[in-house]
């Protein structure tokens, strides 16, 4: 936060060095205080299952997973248990595979409500089964979630080793059911699984309430409901503007968050604000929704207003053809001159359809510094053969009028196919599968809990401490070449650009914005 009230004479060397041990003091206070903070929700069902392991077993990251030992396989499945191990990441739970050429299932004990299920596939070979010949369905519960699925062609589309698939399902009795069956039209088909979780949701995290008057469906008349007879596919969910989140950084339901570089098509000179020291209010939403650094950051479109009301600020998600999707957008303003209505007004288009006119975050929230969301529903229809298609989020500033910055802002997306008819179940990818997988998934870094950890964490912050204010003081001394007074960070005038000429500027050049103030008098 800056406020600029004289002529400055920037000193760019001390002021890059002081930035850099600011940033990097403030992002280890943001690691020290999340590792001990509790999590905003406590699933009551939470079961991860290491399948074909006699042992419970822990992953990098701390969790524990619980030994298969037939406890919830059906006494009547045949299976094999093989051991493999991926040649980078965490080895849990994929050292081990239950594989049968016949059906089998798995049934838990459960609490009645929505849950999370996620399926862990590593496809290799083992022994006897080779990757390219697993082709098999899944069924939970009621619905089909997976039909004539292969593992090796899905993991050789994304370029990665080992994978999960998410899905949610809301469960009414105390038993869940989870059905593997190899495709018998193929011969030596088989069916496979190396992990599975079972974690609860709040009810209406995305359910629909009893008495919820549903959301926007885009281009119908109508709106929509997410009903309890409908199963969910989680297929993308991206910290817009930030860094990945892993399972365990997310509020209590191992979520996982990515970046969302890789979906950006249409970014034009969009920047990325960040305000790390901000507190989320969660006066409109629940704490749980998302984690608190999906809301300190974003991708918004620049500064400049005639090339934003030139192009669209783009996100493209491939999808299957033929199914409705459920898509959630979370915004947060924290830049400090967003604070009043009309004060950053945008169009959100969806499929290249617009969802929102007039996308106003301070009135959907009621004020700065407050995470809201909002959801749609989508149809991507099928043309002709047409089996995957791209689905479009774009961002483009309302009319000058309306506006008194021509930008807009994006936190974060979640996208979910919904079941139709009790089927989730889409294509495999249109390639060959491989031997040996292209890429592998980057290994974690196990967090120590102990005294040693805790020591070492204690000392980095009060040294990274100790580092700025020596900083400080040697750049900020009364013999300093700047005139007036700045708090945290000086940047020379050239880095500014008025977005309406008034003088008042909220975001620097650079890759990463920051949050600024300035006067229409700063001689700048």
């Amino acid at each position: 936060m800056i406020n600029l009230t004289k002529r400055c004479v920037s000193q760019p060397n001390k002021l890059s060095v002081l930035t850099l041990f600011l940033f990097t003091f403030l992002h280890t206070l943001t690691i020290a205080s999340a590792d001990g903070s509790p999590k905003p929700y406590t699933p009551h069902d939470n079961i991860a299952l290491d399948c074909g392991s006699t042992t419970n077993t822990t992953d990098l990251s701390g969790r524990s997973w619980i030994s298969d030992n037939t406890i919830y396989l059906d006494q009547s499945s045949k299976v094999s248990v093989i051991s493999t191990s991926p040649t980078e990441g965490d080895p849990i739970p994929y050292t081990t595979a239950l594989l049968s050429r016949s059906q089998f299932t798995f049934s838990f004990t459960v609490t009645p409500g929505p849950k999370f299920i996620r399926l862990h596939f590593h496809p290799a070979s083992y022994r006897a089964f080779n990757r390219s010949n697993a082709f098999f369905d899944v069924h939970i519960g009621g619905y089909t979630v997976l039909s004539n699925f292969s593992a090796a062609l899905k993991a050789d589309d994304l370029k990665l080793e080992v994978f999960y698939s998410e899905f949610c399902i809301f469960v009414d009795e105390e038993k869940l059911n989870i059905l593997f069956n190899a495709n018998p039209n193929m011969p030596d088909s088989y069916a496979f699984i190396n992990g599975i979780e079972i974690v609860s949701m709040p009810d209406n995290l995305y359910y629909s309430s009893d008495d919820d008057t549903g959301f926007n469906f885009v281009n119908q008349v109508n709106p929509y409901r997410i009903l309890k007879n409908q199963a969910l596919e989680s297929l993308y969910r991206v910290n817009i503007g930030g860094s990945s989140i892993s399972p365990t950084q997310d509020t209590g339901m191992y979520r996982s968050w990515s970046e969302d570089g890789e979906y950006v098509t249409s970014g034009g000179p969009s920047v990325l604000p960040v305000n790390l020291i901000i507190s989320p209010s969660f006066s409109v939403i629940p704490n749980y929704s998302a984690p608190v650094p999906v809301y300190r950051t974003a991708r918004t479109m620049g500064t400049n207003k005639t090339v934003n009301e030139n192009y669209r600020l783009t996100w493209e998600f491939r999808v299957d053809s033929g199914f409705t999707y459920y898509v959630r957008l979370h915004f947060c303003e924290f830049q400090v001159e967003i604070t009043e209505l009309g004060d950053r007004v945008f169009q959100i288009y969806i499929d290249n359809i617009v969802a929102e006119h007039q996308a106003d975050v301070i009135s959907w929230a009621g004020g700065n510094g407050v995470p809201v969301y909002r959801d749609y529903a989508v149809m991507i229809g099928r043309a002709g053969n047409e089996m995957k298609r791209n689905l479009s989020i774009a961002l483009h500033p309302a009319p000058a009028w309306r506006t008194r910055y021509s930008d807009a802002i994006l936190n974060g997306v979640e996208i979910f196919k919904l079941s139709n008819e009790g089927n989730l179940a889409g294509p495999n990818p249109q390639t060959i599968p491989i031997s040996s997988p292209k890429i592998s998934v980057p290994p974690p870094t196990r967090p120590k809990y102990n005294l040693r950890t805790t020591f070492l964490t204690v000392i980095g912050v009060v040294s990274s401490f100790v580092m700025v204010s020596a900083l400080y003081i040697l750049i900020f001394r009364p013999k300093s070449r700047c005139e007036g007074s700045s708090s945290w960070y000086q940047l020379s005038c050239k880095d500014y650009s008025s977005m309406d000429g008034s003088g008042k500027v909220y975001s620097s050049a650079g890759n990463h914005s920051k949050d600024t103030t300035s006067v229409a008098d700063n001689k700048c």
